[in-house]
């Protein structure tokens, strides 16, 4: 019997909450703990089976090893924020549970795109006989286990590497961001690091940009940007020589996005109100739509997919391996739009994988670390759907990204 603690009850938390419930025979008892209780509540009473709720407060090891041990969970599915990443793998580490979560750790005052500090927990997971699993959500995630199965079954050596991201959705607001607007605004306008020619480079936030075509979705203009994936990709796919992320944005949006940082309101430096001391981008935060709210008025499509071109028994093949998901659709099933659906059910697979055995490795590891068919066999059946299609060869000169840069950033959000 194995039961399951899911840390998060936002979008991505309800998602995750939802198709852990749904499998029975594998999660024997599923429970829902975020620091607010009633949040956690909402999405139980909503759900198929009964699940047990808690509230905890994951910035504190100690509370939430106590929880771990009270409910008796051997795997922990980590969906709240970033900067709880290490606590609650801390936590999972004296208590030698399995540990899975969608992004990397992020740390509000200092912020550098390093795997370091979670892959540190290693040996300690190794040491417990338990897998310790980082950024299983699409992109990070998904993505990632495409880019494996390329490498395993496509290539015989993979050159480039595109990930592109197209959210074709509408919710119909003036200006909401997707997922946690704290998380996302970062992002946005963090200096991009991105491999190309085999070397690091970077470029300023919304400089580089161009066209794609995305499945059901057509040509869209997308932006480079800084995305946790680019670095273990890397790493992990030998001889790759450029690896990039791609991102699609409305005009109204990307307004809105300079309007807020050129009044400061993106600053993660407190400053004083009235004699207390407010992260402008925090206190944003609060007065922005909820992203988990927006399901139900949400419509259209995301359109993701890596674009990959190589070596194959000689020749140069170019391919195209993507996902489309309907946010009418995901909103019908679990009451979430799509990017919090194609974050979770990532999610929820992994575990499951983890908890059957083949996705059980000891130690601390990125997707495309892991043996790719049994992901990619059962992601459809849970509700991404994959396709497989032959590109076109592009010339080699049309892979660079062609921006001023500098070599050997220091790759900072």
């Amino acid at each position: 019997m194995s039961k399951v603690l899911i840390i998060g009850a936002g979008g991505v938390g309800r998602v995750v909450t939802h198709k852990c419930a749904r499998l029975p025979e594998v999660f024997s008892e599923v429970m829902l703990a975020s620091r607010t209780l009633a949040k956690c509540e909402a999405i139980a009473a909503a759900c198929e089976r009964p699940i047990r709720t808690a509230a905890v407060d994951a910035d504190d090891p100690a509370a939430v090893e106590r929880l771990i041990r009270s409910f008796g969970a051997r795997l922990v599915i980590n969906v709240a924020l970033p900067y709880q990443n290490l606590p609650i793998m801390e936590a999972c580490a004296r208590c030698g549970v399995h540990y899975v979560d969608t992004s990397m750790h992020d740390e509000l005052d200092d912020t550098v795109y390093d795997y370091g500090p979670q892959k540190a927990f290693g040996p300690r997971f190794q040491e417990a006989g338990v897998t310790g699993l980082l950024s299983i959500g699409f992109d990070p995630g998904v993505v990632n286990v495409y880019c494996a199965y390329a490498q395993k079954h496509l290539f015989d050596q993979i050159e480039t590497i595109d990930i592109i991201d197209c959210n074709a959705g509408s919710n119909g607001l003036p200006f909401a961001t997707n997922f946690d607007p704290e998380t996302n605004l970062r992002e946005v306008l963090c200096d991009v690091p991105y491999f190309e020619d085999g070397r690091w480079h970077t470029a300023p936030a919304l400089t580089i940009s161009r066209e794609f075509d995305f499945p059901e979705v057509g040509r869209r203009r997308a932006y480079l940007m800084a995305h946790e994936e680019v670095l273990s990709i890397q790493e992990n796919i030998p001889g790759v020589r450029n690896v990039r992320f791609w991102m699609t944005f409305n005009e109204s949006y990307l307004t809105h996005v300079r309007v807020l940082r050129n009044l400061g309101l993106t600053e993660i430096k407190p400053v004083e109100y009235n004699g207390v001391q407010v992260i402008p981008l925090r206190f944003l935060k609060q007065v922005l739509p909820n992203p988990a709210g927006l399901g139900s008025r949400t419509t259209g499509k995301t359109s993701i997919a890596c674009v990959i071109e190589g070596l194959h028994r000689g020749r140069r093949r170019r391919v195209r391996i993507a996902n489309v998901c309907s946010h009418e659709a995901a909103y019908r099933e679990v009451g979430s739009q799509a990017i919090s659906y194609t974050t979770g059910v990532p999610a929820a697979l992994a575990a499951r994988l983890i908890l059957e055995g083949a996705w059980s490795r000891p130690g601390a590891w990125t997707p495309e670390e892991l043996d790719p068919d049994p992901f990619m066999d059962a992601i459809g059946p849970m509700g991404l759907p994959w396709r497989l299609e032959e590109l076109p060869v592009e010339h080699a000169a049309d892979h660079r990204a062609r921006s001023p840069r500098r070599s050997q950033p220091v790759l900072r959000r």
